[in-house]
């Protein structure tokens, strides 16, 4: 199976190299704009009644429907135009509205401000070349019609013309606006690419974490089902080799088969003791079990995890009152890549702290390391932010080698109900806290408290703060 590292990047590399934009959308927005320009030509020159060169405006027109036409008939309405297809028909557009404004006034025609249209346009969905020719296109447009163009339609005893320094100023608000509304287009569109990709990967870690979770379960229900028919095969080669003579010929097949049971029912036994082990009888963790099942794939870095569960300064309770959590892949997982994080930064010392009072259910993580980068504490949970050296991650295959660990935990938890926070530890000491908060009704919800599926704690655990782990 692919890892979700390498269909991430295959998913941004298309994404930024090849076009965003539909036939569909471009052939809408074309016949706006011919109805637009339509409506203005009726309204110049039928009710403002300007001399208006009408054949040429019109011709310009209806090429642009006449293309619509052609488009819609050569491909299927939600075709994906490629990029060079899209950006030439983007540049049509700019080189049509250039003509139509060279016969009606040039920039004094107060609808040079489209030339911004397409270009933010293709800053929104073609790579960034493509809208950089564009851009250009429009330009040196606008700045040609400062020049070259057919009078403004006007009054013919009132007559119009503006002084080239205000044309000059004109095309100077019509670039920096195409720049503007480019580089905010182009901004939006990144982060909701971004987003999109982190989300894409946050789901296939949570898909792929509820299959392993679904496949220990399955393991750990046939192990169930099938130890008692093995039992009884086990009994009954006994049995059949009590009744045989000693020089007897079945004697060493059944010995075989009553060995190849004892077998089968040894690798049984194993599936049963699997650490995540999912079947409905399982299905409900303590607080200090969640702890132990999300850090144990950490506990031989090298490093020591310290885990503590007790109840929160100034409530009364036993271990025997700790909240009990159904088992969530996702709440196991973002738990699991928060704790390898401290584990990876950490000098020496990993603290996994587990608290709980009558509201809240409280999970504190802290190392040893150097902390928080205070440049990107407070961006840190947005995707592709990360403040770890490119190639140290000792699992390359997992997403968070584009950056998307961190993301990808905390919208798993928060999806848990926690709230997330983060700091680093105060002078002279060093290293970073994270800080999960539950409210106790959304860290206890679809557990039990009684009955199958009750998780106890394990009785070497007290009231008072207890390291488990200390290797």
């Amino acid at each position: 199976m692919p890892s979700e590292q390498s269909i991430l990047s295959r998913l941004w590399q298309t994404s930024d190299e090849d076009s965003q934009l539909r036939l569909q959308t471009i052939v809408r927005l074309r016949w706006l704009g011919v109805l637009g320009q339509l409506a203005a030509i009726a309204v110049v020159a039928l009710v403002l009644e300007f001399r208006l060169p009408v054949g040429w405006c019109l011709f310009l027109t209806a090429c642009s429907a006449w293309l619509n036409v052609f488009l819609a008939v050569r491909f299927p309405a939600r075709h994906r135009l490629s990029a060079r297809l899209a950006t030439e028909l983007l540049a049509y557009d700019i080189l049509q509205l250039a003509a139509l404004l060279y016969f009606t006034g040039g920039v004094q025609n107060p609808f040079t401000m489209l030339l911004v249209v397409p270009v933010t346009v293709s800053a929104a969905t073609l790579p960034p070349r493509n809208t950089i020719i564009l851009a250009l296109m429009a330009a040196a447009a606008a700045i040609l019609l400062t020049m070259i163009y057919r009078p403004l339609p006007w009054y013919p005893s009132q007559p119009l013309e503006h002084p080239f320094l205000y044309d000059l100023g004109i095309v100077t608000a019509v670039i920096s606006t195409m720049l503007f509304m480019a580089l905010y287009a182009r901004r939006l569109t990144r982060e909701s690419k971004l987003m999109s990709a982190a989300l894409t990967a946050t789901e296939l870690v949570l898909a792929r974490e509820q299959k392993l979770h679904a496949l220990d379960g399955l393991a750990a229900a046939a192990a169930h089902e099938l130890g008692t028919p093995l039992s009884t095969i086990v009994l009954v080669t006994k049995e059949m080799q009590a009744g045989l003579p000693k020089d007897s010929a079945l004697a060493e097949d059944v010995e075989l088969l009553r060995q190849q049971a004892l077998r089968c029912r040894e690798i049984l036994q194993k599936l049963t003791q699997h650490p995540t082990e999912q079947d409905p009888l399982h299905g409900t963790i303590s607080l200090q079990e969640m702890l132990e099942e999300a850090a144990a794939p950490y506990m031989s870095d090298g490093k020591p995890i310290h885990i503590f569960v007790h109840p929160a300064s100034g409530t009364s309770g036993t271990m025997q009152d700790q909240p009990l959590a159904a088992r969530r892949p996702g709440v196991l997982y973002g738990l699991g890549n928060l704790i390898e994080n401290a584990v990876d930064f950490s000098q020496g010392r990993v603290d996994l702290t587990g608290e709980w009072d009558q509201s809240l259910v409280s999970v504190t993580l802290t190392d040893d390391g150097p902390g928080f980068a205070p440049e990107i504490i407070d961006s840190l949970g947005e995707p592709y932010v990360t403040s770890r050296p490119s190639g140290t991650r000792k699992s390359p295959s997992k997403a968070g080698g584009l950056g998307l660990g961190f993301f990808i935990a905390k919208t798993l938890l928060e999806r848990s109900g926690a709230r997330v926070s983060l700091e680093n530890r105060q002078a002279p000491q060093s290293g970073a806290i994270v800080r999960l908060v539950w409210p106790r009704e959304a860290f206890e919800a679809g557990a039990e408290r009684s009955g199958p599926g009750t998780a106890l704690p394990r009785p070497q655990v007290r009231s008072a703060p207890v390291e488990v782990y200390d290797r």
